[in-house]
C-alpha cells in the first residue's frame, strides 16, 4: 500500500480524472476540495446569527464573537469557513434573508470566480533620470532598443513612464512629462510596435495619456486609482485597458507613517468604490486591472499582508497586477541594494501569481520569463512524474 498527500486542487482533479471518474463528478468533487476563509467586517448581529445557523446546516461554519447570540452589540466581525460547494448553497440561502444578508450574498458571489487569464510580463521603461532603479532608465535611441529587447525577452506589455513615483519624488509639469515620453510614443507609432506588444502609459496626466493613446498605446496605468475621471473617459474613448492602483497619499507623502485599520478590507472597499465609478462612466470591469500598490503608502507589514491575501481581490472580476520589482520591502527583509534585489523580487512575484496575479510588472523580463516557465511546469506536472 502506498500513500501520499495531494497538494493543489489541480493535482486532486488530475487524480480524479485518472481514476476515470465521470467528468460531472470531477466538477462536483472539485467544489468540495478548496476551503475558503472569508473575513466579513461590520455585519449586523442578527444577520451574523442567521448566517451561522445557515452555514452549520450545510456543514460550513461562521466564527463570531462570544455573546453574539444575545445581540449585545449592533454589529460584529465574522469569519466564514466553507468549501466552494457550501458557499454556493449558502449564497442562495442568504439571498432571501434580511439584516444585510441579501447584499452580502451578492458580494460573496465574487469569491466563486474561477476564471484566470494567462500570466503576462509587463516590462518597465522609464523615460526620466530619477526613477529608483537606474537599470530601468532609457532615453532617446536607447529607449527604443530596450523596448525591442524586452519584447524579444518575453514582455507582452511595455509600461512607459516619464515621471518617477518613488517615495519622496517631486512632480513635474505636464509639459515636461510629455516632452520626455513624446519621442517614445512617436517611435512606437512609426514602427508599429503596438502590433507586437501592448503598450501602457504610466501616467495620471490627461494630456500625456491622450497623446500616448493616440500613438497606439492600449493601456492606462494610473497610480492614483482613477482620482481624475478624465483618465477613465480617455480609456473609454480609445477602447483602452485601465490599470487602477491603490495609493495612500501621494508619492511625496505616501511613506510617512502609512496606517490602516485593516489594510486588506480598506483596499478592497477602495476597489469596490472605484470600480463603480469606472462602470458608471462606461468602462467595463473586463477592461480593468487592479493593483494593490505594493510600497505605495504601505509599511512592509502591510505589503506582506496584501501578498498573503492577494487572491481576495479576484472577487471583483478583474485581472490582478503585481509590481514589487526591486522595491525596498525586500531590503527590509534581507538587506540588499536595489541592484541586488532580483531574487527577492522573483520570490514575491511567484507567490503573487500563485495567489491570482496575471500581470507581473518587472524590470528583469528574461529572468521572469524563465522563473514563470519553471513555476508553471511544476504546477502542471503530474504527481510522481520524473524529470
Amino acid at each position: 500500500m502506498k500513500l501520499y498527500r495531494l497538494g493543489t486542487t489541480r493535482e486532486r482533479e488530475r487524480v480524479l480524472e485518472g481514476l476515470d471518474v465521470d467528468p460531472g463528478g470531477v466538477r462536483i468533487m472539485a467544489e468540495k476540495m478548496e476551503t475558503l476563509w472569508i473575513m466579513i467586517r461590520d455585519l449586523r448581529t442578527p444577520g451574523a446569527n442567521i448566517l451561522k445557523q445557515d452555514a452549520l446546516s450545510l456543514g460550513a461554519d461562521v466564527a463570531v464573537p462570544s455573546g453574539v447570540i444575545t445581540c449585545k452589540t449592533e454589529r460584529v466581525d465574522a469569519l466564514l469557513i466553507a468549501t466552494r460547494s457550501q458557499l454556493r448553497r449558502l449564497i442562495r440561502k442568504a439571498a432571501g434573508q434580511p439584516f444585510g444578508l441579501k447584499k452580502l450574498a451578492k458580494e460573496l458571489r465574487g469569491f466563486l470566480r474561477e476564471e484566470k487569464a494567462p500570466v503576462r510580463i509587463m516590462g518597465v521603461l522609464n523615460a526620466n533620470e530619477d526613477s529608483f532603479y537606474a537599470g530601468s532608465r532609457f532615453l532617446g535611441e536607447a529607449a527604443l532598443e530596450r523596448i525591442e529587447a524586452m519584447i524579444e525577452e518575453g514582455a507582452a506589455i511595455v509600461d512607459v513612464g516619464g515621471v518617477s513615483s518613488r517615495p519622496g519624488s517631486e512632480p513635474v509639469s505636464a509639459a515636461e512629462e510629455l516632452e520626455r515620453v513624446k519621442p517614445i510614443c512617436e517611435a512606437v507609432k512609426a514602427s508599429r510596435l503596438y502590433e507586437r506588444a501592448l503598450f501602457s502609459i504610466d501616467s495620471y496626466t490627461p494630456e500625456v495619456v491622450e497623446y500616448a493613446l493616440h500613438s497606439g498605446f492600449g493601456m492606462v496605468n494610473d497610480i492614483t486609482g482613477a482620482s481624475d475621471e478624465r483618465l477613465i473617459d480617455l480609456a473609454v474613448e480609445y477602447g483602452a485597458a485601465y490599470c487602477l492602483m491603490h495609493m495612500q497619499g501621494t508619492p511625496q507623502t505616501m511613506q510617512k507613517n502609512p496606517h490602516y485599520g485593516d489594510v486588506t478590507a480598506e483596499i478592497d472597499a477602495f476597489f469596490s468604490e472605484r470600480l463603480e465609478r469606472c462602470e458608471a462612466r462606461g468602462l467595463p470591469r473586463e477592461r480593468i486591472t487592479l493593483d494593490v500598490g505594493i510600497g505605495f503608502g504601505k509599511s512592509p507589514e502591510h505589503n506582506l499582508t496584501l501578498l498573503r491575501n492577494h487572491r481576495n481581490f479576484l472577487r471583483h472580476g478583474c485581472e490582478l497586477l503585481i509590481g514589487a520589482s526591486r522595491k525596498s520591502m525586500i531590503d527590509r527583509i534581507v538587506s540588499a541594494p536595489t541592484e541586488a534585489r532580483l531574487p527577492g523580487t522573483l520570490a514575491i512575484h511567484l507567490k503573487a501569481v500563485e495567489n491570482g496575479a496575471t500581470i507581473v510588472r518587472c524590470h528583469d523580463v528574461a529572468e521572469h520569463r524563465q522563473a514563470l516557465a519553471v513555476w508553471e511546469a511544476m504546477a502542471q506536472a503530474p504527481e510522481g512524474e520524473g524529470a
